[in-house]
C-alpha cells in the first residue's frame, strides 16, 4: 500500500515538469489516493527486530537489532540471560545492503560494520518472501543450519 502512495506521489511529481495543467491533475490523482487509504504514512525507515538466539554458556542471548535503512546504520542490543550478573552488550554502527540470500535472488543481507574489518562483521538476511522473519548469518553469509533458532522476528 506504500509503495503505491510512494509511487503515485513520484509520478505527480515527474509529471509537475510538464505544464500546470498536469500538475493540477496529478495532485488530484494524489489526493484520491491518499484519501482512498485509511491513513497516509510516509514508509518507514527503521525495523525493530527482536529475538533469543542460542547461547552455549547461558539460557539465551536476548537480542534486539534496529536497522535504519535510510542513515545505513543499526543499533544492536544484546543481554546474556542466566548469568550473574546478566551481561549486556550495545552496539551501534554502519550497515551495508547486499540482494541476495542463497537461492532468492531478492533476498536482503544486512551486513553491520560494513566499515570495519570482517572479523568485526556480523550478517542477518532474510527471504524476500518473509522480511519478518531476520536470520542470524555464518561468516559466509548462509542461513545457519540447526535444530536451534537463528532468528530474529519484525516487531510491529
Amino acid at each position: 500500500m506504500r509503495k503505491i502512495i510512494i509511487l503515485a506521489f513520484a509520478s505527480a511529481l515527474i509529471a509537475s515538469c510538464n505544464s500546470k495543467n498536469s500538475k493540477d491533475e496529478n495532485n488530484a490523482v494524489l489526493t484520491d489516493t491518499i484519501a482512498n487509504n485509511e491513513k497516509y504514512e510516509p514508509a518507514d525507515t527503521i525495523s525493530v527486530y527482536e529475538g533469543t538466539l542460542p547461547c552455549a554458556d547461558c539460557e539465551g542471548i536476548e537480542t534486539i537489532l534496529k536497522i535504519d535503512v535510510a542513515d545505513n546504520t543499526f543499533q544492536l542490543s544484546s543481554t546474556y540471560k542466566g548469568k550473574q550478573p546478566e551481561k549486556n552488550f550495545k552496539e551501534k554502527g554502519n550497515i551495508n545492503t547486499e540482494r541476495g540470500l542463497e537461492k532468492d535472488p531478492d533476498g536482503t543481507i544486512y551486513i553491520l560494520n560494513w566499515d570495519k574489518p570482517e572479523k568485526d562483521q556480523v550478517y542477518y538476511g532474510y527471504y524476500s518472501n518473509n522480511p519478518e522473519k531476520l536470520y542470524l548469518l555464518d561468516r559466509n553469509k548462509k542461513i545457519i543450519k540447526s535444530n536451534l533458532n537463528y532468528f530474529l522476528e519484525l516487531n510491529e
